[in-house]
């Protein structure tokens, strides 16, 4: 029964981590409305400057991304462990289980899950990697990157499905890392946690898209 909890205390608090990151990424992302130089030193300074000089210039990067694959790594293994043991309680009748009272969010958490880490890994090939080139050259800067990418329709359509995705798994993630956390315990609380995951999902969702679609339109370009 501990171990239980606590890996549903660490899948609320890495859920959460990542929701923050998302908000810290969506916020970078609408930089693109400030111009070229702009983002393009926005996104330097995050890779180089960044608490220079209390860590050497480059460290903050990799220290980072070292975090967030810890919170990303742990977050699948107490996902994954709690969902082995809940089909295991339920038995071989799991197949006819019918929730009666979950949202479409909630009861598609398992496999929203696997295709935001399937998503995530595309992401990084796309433009941290850079092995998978949608439109631009292995030279070309951030802001050309974006620009280039989200001018080719596929990739705009890909990005719009899978960032439903996310916002789905988003909303009933915050939701529920807080019922995890106890800080949800009444039905008022319930309610305004509730609207506020909507609340983040939706502004992650237009934050997001709202670069790609001036990219689209030609208001970026």
């Amino acid at each position: 029964m501990r171990s239980t909890v606590v890996k549903k205390v660490i899948m609320a608090v890495t859920g959460l981590i990542m929701i923050a990151f998302l908000l810290m990424h969506m916020y970078g992302n609408l930089k693109m409305f400030a111009g070229e130089e702009a983002f393009d030193h926005y996104a330097h300074w995050l890779k180089g400057d960044i608490l220079y000089p209390i860590v050497p210039q480059g460290w903050f990067i990799w220290i980072f991304r070292t975090g967030l694959l810890a919170a990303l790594v742990l977050h699948i293994w107490s996902a994954a462990s709690l969902s082995m043991r809940t089909l295991a309680v339920r038995g071989p009748g799991y197949d006819k289980f019918k929730p009666q009272a979950q949202t479409y969010s909630a009861r598609t958490m398992r496999w929203g899950g696997i295709l935001v880490g399937l998503f995530i890994v595309f992401h990084l090939l796309q433009f941290t990697v850079k092995v998978l080139r949608t439109g631009f050259d292995a030279n070309a800067g951030p802001y050309e990157m974006f620009v280039l990418s989200f001018s080719t329709w596929w990739v705009f359509a890909f990005y719009a499905v899978l960032m439903v995705l996310i916002c789905m798994h988003v909303r009933h993630g915050f939701w529920s890392a807080f019922q995890t956390l106890g800080l949800n315990s009444s039905a008022k609380s319930q309610r305004w946690l509730n609207l506020l995951g909507i609340g983040v999902g939706v502004v992650l969702y237009v934050g997001f898209m709202l670069p790609p679609v001036a990219v689209l339109i030609g208001w970026v370009n």
